[in-house]
């Protein structure tokens, strides 16, 4: 079922990106998950200045048609487009790089040598799936395998 959640979005995401570049939109992330009996595709859209209803609204009318003609999705799904808001989560490559210099916040998925979960600080480098972090401490490197998610802080904005 993974693989085919994984089709699902590679296939929305070649319908989904000339139509975001049309609307000046950039596609932070689309999830296609399922919650309770029911699907859910979802579209994160952002662009520089911040995104507005309007234009999640536009996105969405915009999107509507090209992928009920395409009909890649063969179960019963609901469309929900939004923005990636202040604390977006940080999960491909081009995302470490555009942040780079941002405050983020990761989760390990074990605590580290000091009995750490959770660290914060400024993403000053991601290269070759290690995060450079520059905390109050120094300098840490994590791998990301070893997180269980990345996020802006909410002191970035």
């Amino acid at each position: 079922m993974a693989e085919n959640k994984g089709n699902v979005v590679a296939r929305v995401e070649k319908l989904a990106l000339p139509i975001a570049q049309q609307l000046g939109l950039k596609i932070w992330d689309i999830e296609f998950v399922k919650e309770g009996a029911s699907w859910y595709l979802r579209f994160f859209i952002d662009k520089p200045n911040g995104i507005s209803i309007s234009d999640c609204e536009d996105f969405s009318h915009a999107i509507d048609g090209p992928i009920d003609e395409a009909d890649p999705i063969e179960q019963n799904y609901y469309l929900e487009v939004s923005s990636p808001g202040i604390e977006r989560e940080l999960k491909t490559d081009s995302h470490y790089e555009e942040m780079t210099g941002c405050l983020i916040k990761l989760q390990l998925i074990r605590p580290d040598s000091t009995g750490r979960r959770q660290l914060e600080g400024r993403l000053i480098a991601y290269k070759a799936g290690v995060i450079t972090l520059e905390t109050q401490a120094g300098e840490i490197l994590v791998k990301k395998v070893e997180t269980s998610h990345v996020r802006l802080a909410d002191t970035n904005f």
